[in-house]
């Protein structure tokens, strides 16, 4: 026993021995595995004839993309349409490059958005002014109209613009030195005769309120009758238009036509005799070379509902169906009066202020100003 003692004794040195004068054990850190790169989110846009350089509602989408790019890191893309044909194809070019988000812009492609959201449910879309379901007793679905459901893979992005055009009357009727305002459309479009809606209201609001008379041209909320060019890129139909209201006696005019409203600015500016209301964006920052007739903007911030339906996509909380903004959530809004903020007196600038308040607090609404 003693023996065995001592032979694991020896042993003992011999190990401690060869540890001590060996190299240095160094612990060796599990090898790093590689992490893939984030894959980008796509979105793609795809513009309606109006082109994304419009500085209307096309533009205003892209830039919403072009902040999600910035903000999001996300990949972003455009397709633009240059006639009717070209938004199926368009949107199917969306499809094939895989895109996360397919964004289309107006009424005009309600139809084919909804047809490819049908057959490609996994996709992702959100269509800026438009909402489903879209059929009325009668209409051929995917001809007439895009759905007769709601579909849970597209995003209605909706703007009660109607509250910020009331807005906008109030100021045009109480600015008005003739006591003729105008207005006129590009097409006869649900998204567009919202905008003369609200205007008229405004302005019947205005006269009750100061026991006046301003008359509006161009659109009869009543009956829905008005004026409308044809089409959202005409310069020329913009300034005949602006023209012939002016010479009925329309000092201030909203034209609801997209690029067609910037030859009414033009107009307006070398005849010096009326005074613009832009849409959809603060014409003021989109097309500043007519800051000297903008008395100011019915602003649809479709960038700020694109922007927010791309973060809810990256961050996993993408819904369908529709999402509405309104003058309570900044979505709509009256644009500031820029170079006409001296102009625009300190007592209409409150009662504007108030109307705001009113509408978001549910006291005053467009609809009863409508009748």
């Amino acid at each position: 026993m003693k023996r065995i003692s001592t032979i694991v004794a020896v042993v003992s040195v011999f190990v401690m021995l060869v540890t001590a004068c060996g190299p240095a054990v160094t612990a060796v850190p599990a090898t790093a595995v590689p992490q893939p790169a984030p894959v980008k989110v796509k979105v793609g846009e795809v513009t309606d004839l109006g082109g994304v350089n419009d500085k209307s509602f096309n533009a205003s989408a892209w830039k919403g993309v072009q902040d999600a790019i910035d903000q999001l890191g996300v990949d972003g893309k455009f397709l633009q349409s240059t006639q009717q044909s070209d938004y199926a194809k368009n949107i199917q070019q969306m499809l094939t490059d895989k895109q996360d988000l397919i964004v289309t812009v107006g009424f005009l492609l309600g139809v084919d958005t909804a047809t490819a959201a049908k057959a490609n449910t996994a996709q992702k879309f959100a269509i800026v002014d438009y909402t489903y379901p879209d059929c009325w007793p009668g209409a051929v679905e995917g001809k007439d109209c895009g759905s007769s459901t709601d579909l849970p893979n597209v995003r209605g992005l909706a703007f009660q613009t109607d509250q910020a055009a009331f807005l906008a009357g109030y100021l045009a009727a109480g600015m008005t030195k003739t006591g003729t305002v105008g207005t006129f459309g590009g097409i006869q479009l649900p998204t567009v005769t919202i905008f003369m809606d609200g205007y008229v209201a405004g302005v019947k609001y205005y006269n009750q309120v100061h026991s006046t008379s301003v008359k509006v041209l161009g659109w009869d909320a009543a009956t829905q009758k008005g004026t409308f060019v044809g089409n959202f890129n005409s310069t020329d139909d913009g300034k005949n238009t602006a023209t012939s209201l002016a010479q009925e006696g329309a000092d201030i005019i909203m034209p609801v036509a997209g690029g067609v409203g910037l030859g009414s600015a033009a107009y307006c500016q070398t005849s010096k005799k009326c005074l613009i209301i832009g849409v959809d964006t603060d014409w003021f920052v989109s097309s500043n070379e007519y800051a000297d007739v903008e008395l100011s903007s019915v602003q649809k911030k479709i960038d700020v509902a694109v922007l927010k339906t791309i973060t809810d996509v990256v961050n996993g909380k993408f819904t369908g169906g529709t999402v509405t903004y309104t003058l309570a959530d900044g979505g709509v809004d009256l644009a500031p009066y820029h170079n006409f903020d001296s102009t625009v007196p300190q007592a209409l600038k409150d009662e504007i202020a108030k109307a705001k308040a009113d509408i978001i607090s549910g006291t005053l609404t467009v609809a009863s100003f409508l009748k």
